[in-house]
């Protein structure tokens, strides 16, 4: 018999014991910098003989790049790129420690499992998997394990685009985050949403400047009410229906699963379809404006002269501009704004080699797996690197349980992945990554 030390070591049997570890390296941006996660993920590289790089744009803010060398060289590079960064999390609102990367009830837990250490742990399952029995994709692989996304990318993807774009140069497509999961219509129909489209983000700082004042005097031109009525405006505004050709395409795909006619131009007739993917997909048919953040004031007695607020606005493809029309007309004469973080929409179509091959990969594991195009509401690190001019997709596989609410674990209380779901994903990217 054989030892436990001797026996083969698969990617399924170690993805869940990586992402464990991974979340257990807290990262929470910006008070606790990737550098360590980042040495974690090149010594586990290491250990496999891959060779990485880590790359910082300012102390401690680092990402890990690597490149596995395929059997073609002839063909461009694939690039996987997942961020290593996740937002903070408040213990005391969880059942677990949310960077305790604990195991319970067939799930991974912890602040990152889907957002998105969950893809971390599943690309290096498998290419320490590939790495150990010597196997190798038909093309180069460039793998890119990031910092900073959760805030915009600017210490992370943006940084390594604009400053060692020869890393990423040949190649052509990407995948990443947020895509390939599972959504459940029915106890029969199963669909698969494939991102190829996500709205682009204006995260906008709001300005009122007035005289200041005691605060036991009337005062009309009050700063903190300027704001605040520029603020209800904004967050009460009743944003206009746009259907993009992405959401047309994804709904027309649902409607042909349930063999229904279903009208894009009517989300009051598919919304209710979709169970907890609402959550999301119904905020890719408008922009949207959420106020966040407000302050204001040092004193109680102290009409303050300046009160400032944030609001995360999020356009559809092609709507900044009507948004930005749309939120001048709403500040008011008293109020003016600038940008904090500012990017792009993504979107792209859902055809080629690698859609074909994603599709098939899905269905090998899941003969059932409708796989569809879907528009995302947040925005991820393809921003950056679709300037490139790389065809990005989110294809982080996963089969999901159909009474877990997906969509409300991103930045959630007691965020988890199942083990199942992420063997299944491990199988699914080893499916693809060895016939793209």
């Amino acid at each position: 018999m054989s030892s436990v030390s001797e026996q083969k070591i698969t990617a399924q049997d170690e993805v869940a014991d990586l992402l464990v570890d991974l979340i257990r390296i807290n990262t929470s941006n910006p008070t606790h910098p990737e550098r360590p996660a980042a040495e974690w993920v090149a010594e586990k590289l290491d250990e496999v003989g891959i060779s990485s790089q880590i790359i910082e744009s300012e102390p401690g803010r680092a990402s890990t790049v690597a490149r596995i060398e395929g059997t073609d060289s002839a063909r461009p590079p694939l690039l996987i790129h997942g961020h290593l960064d996740v937002v903070p999390a408040d213990a005391g609102e969880w059942t677990v420690d949310p960077f305790g990367g604990e195991v319970k009830d067939g799930f991974v837990w912890g602040r990152g499992a889907i957002d998105m250490k969950d893809m971390d742990a599943m690309v290096l399952a498998l290419v320490r998997d590939w790495a150990r029995t010597g196997q190798r994709p038909p093309r180069d692989v460039v793998l890119a394990f990031v910092s900073d996304e959760e805030a915009g990318g600017r210490k992370g993807a943006h940084y390594l685009v604009d400053n060692h774009p020869d890393l990423f140069a040949d190649c052509t497509e990407a995948i990443s985050e947020v895509g390939g999961y599972s959504i459940s219509l029915n106890e029969q129909a199963r669909i698969y949403a494939v991102q190829t489209a996500e709205k682009g983000i204006d995260w906008l700082r709001l300005r009122a400047k007035s005289a200041p004042g005691h605060g036991s005097m009337i005062n009309k031109d009050n700063a903190v009410t300027h704001l605040a009525d520029a603020v209800s405006r904004i967050g009460n505004y009743d944003w206009p229906i746009v259907i993009t050709d992405t959401v047309r395409a994804l709904i027309r795909g649902i409607g042909e699963v349930l063999g229904q006619d279903l009208d894009p131009d009517q989300p009051e007739q598919w919304l209710p379809l979709i169970g907890g993917a609402a959550r999301m997909l119904g905020a890719t048919i408008q922009n949207t404006a959420n106020p966040t953040m407000l302050q204001a004031g040092y004193k109680a007695n102290v009409i303050p002269s300046t009160a400032e607020a944030t609001i995360d606005c999020r356009f559809l493809p092609g709507q900044e501009q009507a948004l930005l029309d749309t939120i001048d007309e709403l500040l008011g004469e008293h109020v003016e704004r600038e940008f904090e973080v500012r990017d792009i929409a993504v979107e792209t179509s859902f055809d080629g080699a690698l859609v074909d091959a994603m599709s098939a990969a899905l269905k090998a594991e899941d003969p059932g797996a409708i796989p569809l195009p879907y528009l995302m509401s947040g925005g991820t690190d393809a921003k950056s690197f679709s300037t490139l001019g790389l065809r990005c997709f989110g294809f982080s596989p996963l089969l999901l349980p159909a009474d877990l609410d997906f969509m409300a674990l991103f930045h959630g209380i007691d965020e988890r992945v199942p083990i199942d779901g992420l063997k299944f994903g491990v199988r699914v990217l080893d499916r693809l990554l060895g016939s793209c």
